[in-house]
């Protein structure tokens, strides 16, 4: 099983690699890939793709079989979560792929592009976050109900910190040290 995990990952925080570390513990993933989503995808403010990339290594470089793939990076538009987790599935086509979302996204999921094909192709590692009842959320919306067993409820697991608190707090305890030097080496969330 391959777990791909996107996301603005702006700045990737203690939260993205607690995941990696609990998804790693309850799932057999022989490769778990961040996937940061381009400067393309919104008219946020993210830090550029090459501070993100960078930032991202950092956290990674002692998680064992996690990459960090530029894929969204390389494309001349954003294409959607549908067209990456299709184009890792025809790089690996003797593995599952499934993709890694926090419980807070359940509500506009069945709005993403392609959506159908996405709920119906791939399965998704639910993450709970905010106290979530994620079975709930799953059985109020029919769109996401029709394909309940193609999610993955890992257990034990809730968490609050992200980027955004970072972005408004600048909590060194959020992000490793190492990308807390690199935020403050290149000036970045600090207007």
């Amino acid at each position: 099983m391959i777990v791909v995990f996107g996301g603005a990952f702006n700045p990737p925080t203690i939260a993205h690699e607690a995941i990696y570390h609990h998804v790693v513990k309850h799932l057999p993933c022989t490769k778990f890939i961040y996937l940061p989503v381009s400067n393309l995808y919104t008219k946020r403010s993210l830090a550029s793709n090459f501070h993100r990339l960078e930032m991202l290594k950092l956290m990674t470089k002692n998680l064992p079989n996690a990459v960090v793939s530029t894929m969204e990076f390389d494309d001349s538009d954003y294409l959607g979560t549908y067209q990456s987790l299709i184009r890792f599935q025809d790089s690996y086509p003797n593995e599952e792929i499934v993709f890694v979302i926090g419980a807070d996204n359940l509500a506009k999921l069945h709005k993403w592009i392609n959506a159908e094909s996405l709920l119906s192709d791939f399965r998704f590692v639910l993450i709970n976050r905010n106290h979530t009842d994620i079975e709930k959320a799953i059985m109020d919306n029919p769109a996401l109900a029709k394909h309940r067993d193609n999610f993955i409820i890992l257990p034990d697991f809730d968490i609050e910190i992200s980027s955004t608190s970072f972005r408004e707090n600048f909590d060194q305890s959020l992000v490793t040290n190492e990308v807390y030097h690199y935020i403050l080496i290149h000036q970045l969330y600090r207007s």
